[in-house]
Order: structure tokens, then sequence, then C-alpha cells
């Protein structure tokens, strides 16, 4: 077992990284390009491009590692059966998940806007894994693939800050998994929202875990 140091707030975390898996959030088509559904619906998508260059990084040096990598993607199948009313009916029509959009029918699996970017595209072996709520463990098998490879640590990178990512590291707390979110590694359509998410997770002593930077991480693998 290799024993890795990682300084973070609100302390550092000692870690077995046998023990530790690396997820990677959301990094949809959808959400990051300037053509896709965050785009339409208002949002500034160039806030959450700044993470695609630590993300590389710390991918790169996780698949050095061997350690075990999870993808996430949103999305629903064509028939939208499994996405919720209170989802479905929240923003006006022609806005909504399921309708034609600029990347293919909006947050729907199989369309380009549904996949992940190129940029930090999974590798063959590497899990990935659809859900269709903000939540990762949320009808998704998760927590089961965790719990069989003896996974108890979670590092978190991906978007967005306060919706997917902390959804997905209050999840995880509830479940008792320890999960630690890269500030450079994450992002949010509101630099506000960003910090105020990543300040909950650390207030009270780390109440959902532990927040750090991609720098901090690969100094401690070096």
């Amino acid at each position: 077992m290799t024993e890795l140091t990682i300084p973070a707030r609100p302390h550092a975390v000692i870690w077995e990284m046998n023990e530790t898996a690396l997820i990677v959030i959301d990094m949809q088509k959808d959400f990051l390009y300037p053509d896709g559904y965050g785009a339409l619906l208002g949002n500034d998508t160039g806030l959450l491009l700044r993470t695609v260059a630590p993300i590389q990084a710390v991918l790169a040096a996780a698949r050095k590692q061997g350690m075990t990598i999870i993808h996430t993607r949103e999305g629903h199948p064509a028939d939208l059966s499994d996405c919720p009313p209170t989802k479905l009916t929240r923003w006006p029509a022609g806005n909504r998940i399921g309708d034609p959009g600029p990347m293919g029918r909006i947050l729907v699996q199989g369309e380009p806007g549904h996949g992940i970017i190129d940029e930090v595209a999974p590798l063959p072996g590497e899990i990935v894994l659809d859900k269709p709520g903000k939540n990762s463990f949320y009808r998704t098998p998760l927590d089961e693939l965790l719990r069989e490879q003896g996974i108890v640590n979670l590092i978190v990178t991906g978007v967005t800050t306060d919706v997917c990512c902390f959804a997905t590291v209050i999840a995880a707390n509830d479940r008792g998994f320890n999960a630690l979110v890269l500030d450079d590694c994450v992002a949010s359509y509101s630099p506000d929202r960003h910090t105020a998410a990543l300040e909950t997770i650390v207030a009270q002593g780390g109440i959902f875990g532990w927040v750090s930077d991609s720098t901090a991480l690969l100094d401690g693998w070096k």
C-alpha cells in the first residue's frame, strides 16, 4: 500500500492510494461548450473550461498510478423515462431536457451534447456511469463499484461545483466515503456559488469533506 499525505482544508488527509478513486463528474459538451445546453440557459461556459488543464494533469497522474477512475454523465434515455417531472418542466418549452438543442436533443444519451469532451475523454477500461440526477450515487451502481474495489476515498473533479459535485460529496459522506474536492478541477457558472459550496464542504471541521487543489495532489504523488 502507498500512503499519501495531501495538504487540504480544514486539515491534511492521509490516504492509502489503493483505497482511493478519482471521479470526473459530468465533463460533458452540453455543459462546457459554448454551443451547448449550459450556454442555452444563459450561462458563461468559459467559466467551466478552466478545469480542463488541471483535470488533464490529474488524469495523467492517476492513470500512471493505476488508480480507479470513474467518469459520470448526466442524461436520460430517448424516451425520458427516468426524468422526473420536476426536472423536466422546470424550464420553458424549447429549453427543456429532451428538446432539440444546438448539440442534439438536450441531455439525451447518445446525442453529441451528452458526450464527454474530447480533452478529458475516458480511456478504455475506465468506468463511465450514466446518471439521471445530480448526485452520482442516485440510481447508479457507484456505491457497489466502490465497495467491491475496497475504495473509501474519492478525489472529486468536474462540474459544476455547486450542483453535481456538491450533491455527490454530500451523498458520499452519507454513505461513509471520504471526499476531497480539488478547487481548480471543479467550477461553477457562478464564482460566488463555487466559493460558497467549497466553504460549506469544509465548514465545522470538514462537515462534508476536504478541499485541496491539483498542485498539492500532484506534488504529493511526485
